[in-house]
C-alpha cells in the first residue's frame, strides 16, 4: 500500500507545480493583477460567512450588504478579467480594454451605492 502512495504523491505535486509554473509563464501580469484581488474578494467573503455563522449576525442587514458587496465585486471583477484576457478577443471583438474598465468601475459604483442605501 505504502509504494502505491508514494507513486501517486509525486504525480500530485508535479501536476501542480507544473500548472503554477505554466500559470506564471503565460498568464500576463494585468491579469495577474485581478487574480490576486478575485482572491482578496474570495477570503473575504468567506471570513464575513464564517464570522456571521460562528460569532454574530447582528445586525443581519450589515452582514447581508457586506457580504453581497464582495460577491458582485467578485463578479464584477470576474467579467472584467474575461474582457481584457488577450485568449478571448474573439468572443469581445468590440470591447476594448479601456471600455471593459469603464464598464466595471460603473457597475461598481452603481453595486456600492445600492449596499450604502441598504445598509439603512
Amino acid at each position: 500500500m505504502a509504494p502505491r502512495a508514494a507513486q501517486i504523491q509525486p504525480t500530485a505535486s508535479s501536476a501542480v507545480e507544473t500548472l503554477w509554473k505554466a500559470y506564471n509563464d503565460g498568464t500576463p501580469n494585468r491579469l495577474k493583477f485581478i487574480d490576486s484581488f478575485l482572491f482578496f474578494l474570495m477570503l473575504s467573503g468567506i471570513v464575513q460567512f464564517v464570522y456571521c455563522v460562528l460569532v454574530s449576525s447582528f445586525p443581519y442587514n450589515a452582514f447581508l450588504a457586506g457580504f453581497g458587496s464582495t460577491v458582485g465585486q467578485f463578479v464584477l471583477t470576474a467579467s472584467l478579467r474575461s474582457q481584457v484576457n488577450p485568449d478571448n478577443k474573439d468572443e469581445f471583438k468590440e470591447v476594448s480594454p479601456e471600455r471593459a474598465f469603464a464598464d466595471f468601475a460603473l457597475g461598481s459604483i452603481v453595486l456600492h451605492f445600492f449596499v450604502y442605501n441598504f445598509l439603512g
